[in-house]
């Protein structure tokens, strides 16, 4: 099961840290503009890694239904239904929070 730390971490790091992303992202596009240029890596990348993370999330979300599917069968009722739906939302929000974090650091050198 999952901890309500790392969930919380994970939100956190997508309320905090998207809109810096976002930001950075922004100026880099504006700057391409006026110079004429434009990073095409970098709009490939924002795009594929969207995909990338859907794709990564929705896995993680099944295994985790089915892991927690079968920890409810094995625990004779024991497991609470706030810990299920932690450990769901938890698998669906890492691979973007994960995924932030990178950009934020990469993106601000």
């Amino acid at each position: 099961m999952s901890s309500g730390r790392g969930l919380s971490n994970d939100l956190a790091t997508l309320w905090l840290q998207t809109p810096v992303v976002i930001a950075i992202r922004l100026q880099q596009m504006w700057m391409d503009a006026l110079t004429g240029n434009v990073n095409a890596a970098e709009m490939n990348r924002m795009v594929s890694e969207k995909m990338m993370a859907a794709a990564e999330s929705a896995v993680a979300v099944n295994a985790a239904m089915m892991q927690q599917g079968f920890a409810a069968l094995t625990s004779a009722g024991t497991t609470s239904q706030r810990s299920i739906v932690d450990a769901v939302t938890h698998a669906a929000i890492k691979p973007y929070s994960k995924r932030v974090r990178s950009n934020a650091r990469r993106l601000s050198k």
